[in-house]
């Protein structure tokens, strides 16, 4: 199997998470290749990444966000072989 792009977007617990620190979390354990910050309502912000994966598991790599003080929900996004 080749490498596997997956974009993951990640909902903190409340308004007040900041984003940018649930991803330099994210990133001491994967690799991030790109992530953006998006305005949802109410000063709630989401936060989409994007992690290549040799082996394309994204369970385990959806596992390890949700682990991440702060998050409240990661949702797969897209998922494509590279």
């Amino acid at each position: 199997m080749g490498e596997v792009a997956t974009t993951f977007k990640i909902m903190p617990d409340s308004p007040e998470r900041d984003v940018h620190k649930i991803k330099d979390a994210i990133s001491e354990k994967m690799k991030v290749q790109d992530y953006h910050v998006e305005d949802i309502a109410f000063g709630l912000k989401a936060l989409r990444i994007l992690v290549v994966s040799k082996d394309g598991a994204t369970d385990k790599i959806e596992k390890e966000i949700r682990g991440i003080e702060g998050v409240s929900e990661v949702e797969v996004e897209s998922s494509t072989l590279i």
